[in-house]
């Protein structure tokens, strides 16, 4: 049953959906037991038939044919359950239940046996290739941690379970890299690269809606791989790196200025000289300067007055 989801919407559930309840079944080494003793006295029997002769000897071999049938279907509803995986109950096309219970069970002969594994699975996502909220490509992996909780739903609802997960998986994966940017470039918004828990706590609520009715969980999601696209790499790189200088310039201008105040605001409290406007001027660009260069500037010693 093939079903679609828009823009991350809640799965439609099917219009008959069946619910994950215990099937009835019986310790099975009571059963084991029990139908080995009826095979053993049918095989008895055909022997003793062996010594008679008229209508007791055919009597006694249709028992035994009989016993050794019942002993057969005996044995043929063993079901070995092993931890980690589930045994779903169909008989003639009907879900009778399931069984989780581990250990050999015995339940009705007659019935189809469908494994399902309960163990908790990693699944990688494919490297996808996205444009970002920006338009920008960019190429994304995430790995989710999954678990089924509804067998019935696992079976009956959709087609192939593991496989629907792989699908939903990188739509979700999608849906969430289109709806946000990149980098947010100092914007209060939410980013791929600057807000990756929010962004995995989204995906794994998407991920979780778009599952549940493969009777799927999601346990964690996690991106494995965020990074521009090559063709923009370079680019972006170079962008980033600009970005990072200015905001580094701007923090040193910022505490150039502070420095310069506090130097000039000292100077005149504790009366150590008087500068008119101009020389305070001229001396506030050679800090500036000083303070702001890259590069460690020269010393020049003035012999002179304050005024040459």
């Amino acid at each position: 049953m093939t079903q679609e989801v828009i823009a991350g919407a809640a799965l439609p559930p099917p219009a008959q959906q069946v619910t994950e309840r215990e099937a009835r079944s019986v310790p099975g080494m009571w059963m084991l037991l029990l139908g080995i003793v009826v095979i053993i006295v049918g095989v008895v029997l055909s022997i003793v038939s062996g010594h008679l002769s008229g209508d007791a000897a055919t009597a006694v071999l249709t028992l035994s044919v009989l016993l050794y049938l019942a002993g057969s279907m005996l044995l043929g509803g063993l079901t070995p359950v092993v931890p980690g995986r589930a045994r779903v109950i169909q008989l003639f096309g009907k879900y009778r239940g399931t069984v989780r219970e581990q250990g050999l069970q015995w339940v009705n002969p007659l019935t189809r046996r469908i494994e399902v594994s309960t163990r908790i699975r990693n699944q990688e996502s494919a490297q996808l290739k996205v444009n970002d909220a920006d338009g920008n490509p960019i190429e994304i992996a995430a790995v989710v941690v999954w678990q089924v909780r509804n067998t019935a739903h696992a079976i009956y609802a959709v087609d192939d379970f593991a496989k629907f997960v792989t699908i939903q998986t990188e739509t979700a994966v999608r849906h969430i890299a289109s709806s946000y940017p990149y980098d947010n470039r100092g914007a209060d918004v939410l980013s791929l690269r600057d807000n990756a828990d929010e962004i995995t706590e989204r995906l794994s609520e998407e991920l979780r809606t778009r599952v549940r009715a493969a009777g799927v969980d999601i346990i964690e999601t996690r991106l494995t791989r965020l990074s521009y696209a090559p063709e923009i790499a370079q680019a972006m790189l170079r962008t980033q790196q600009a970005s990072a200088v200015v905001g580094a310039r701007q923090r040193i201008v910022e505490g150039a200025v502070g420095m310069v105040r506090l130097a000039l605001q000292r100077l005149e409290e504790e009366g150590v000289v008087e500068l008119d406007e101009e020389r305070k001027a001229a001396m506030v660009s050679n800090l500036l300067v000083v303070l702001c260069s890259e590069q460690a500037t020269q010393q020049v010693v003035n012999t002179g007055s304050l005024y040459q």
